[in-house]
This record gives C-alpha cells, sequence and structure tokens, in this order.
C-alpha cells in the first residue's frame, strides 16, 4: 500500500518519508502525498502520524528513503511535518501537515 524509508541523522534523530493514499478530498482521492516525519525514531514518527489520525501507517523496509533535499525540508520546518501531493514532481512546494488534514470548509449560504 505505500511506500517509504527512513535516513539515520548523525545526531541519532530519523527522517522518515512514506507514500501514500491520500486522507483530502481535496487533494483527490487518487492522488499519492509524500509525508516526511522527523523524530527521534521510526516507532516516535509513526506515531506522530497516528495521532494525527492516519491510523494505517506500517514502514516496512527501506525502499523508498528520503532523499537529501526531503531532510533538508523537514529539518528546517518548525513542526517537522511535512506534505507534498506529487512525490515525482520537485517543482510542488512542501505543506504542513495541517494542511492536509484540516476538514473542508463548509460551502457558505446566502
Amino acid at each position: 500500500m505505500a511506500g517509504g524509508g527512513f535516513s539515520k541523522l548523525p545526531n541519532g534523530s530519523v527522517v522518515v518519508a512514506i507514500t501514500l493514499p491520500s486522507p483530502a478530498q481535496s487533494v483527490g482521492p487518487d492522488t499519492p502525498v509524500r509525508v516526511l516525519v522527523h523524530a527521534a525514531n521510526r516507532a516516535r514518527a509513526l506515531t506522530r502520524l497516528r495521532n494525527l489520525g492516519l491510523r494505517a501507517v506500517y514502514l516496512r523496509g527501506n525502499a523508498e528513503p528520503p532523499t537529501p533535499d526531503e531532510i533538508t525540508a523537514v529539518l528546517h520546518h518548525p513542526d517537522g511535518l511535512l506534505w507534498r501531493a506529487r512525490p515525482e514532481r520537485a517543482q510542488e512546494l512542501w505543506h504542513p501537515i495541517r494542511a492536509l488534514l484540516r476538514p473542508a470548509l463548509p460551502a457558505r449560504q446566502s
């Protein structure tokens, strides 16, 4: 279901990268998203995602570890959680995780 991997940093922390089906309708249900998480270890990284409502997140193997650019992006973000809708397109900017998980705004009625 999901491809992903991790990179251990010199300070002992890890960056986990996972490609998942989009949980947001605004992105599109068939559009994969690449999620990056910076945490003390792999278990804590996955727990951070599960606590946000992404319950079925597992990391099996290290087939798609984060690239150096992805590691730099997540390390420079204050939350340490980022996503991008099209993993294969480097032109798209990274977004904070709350932009993916916030509920869609209801339509305004006049």
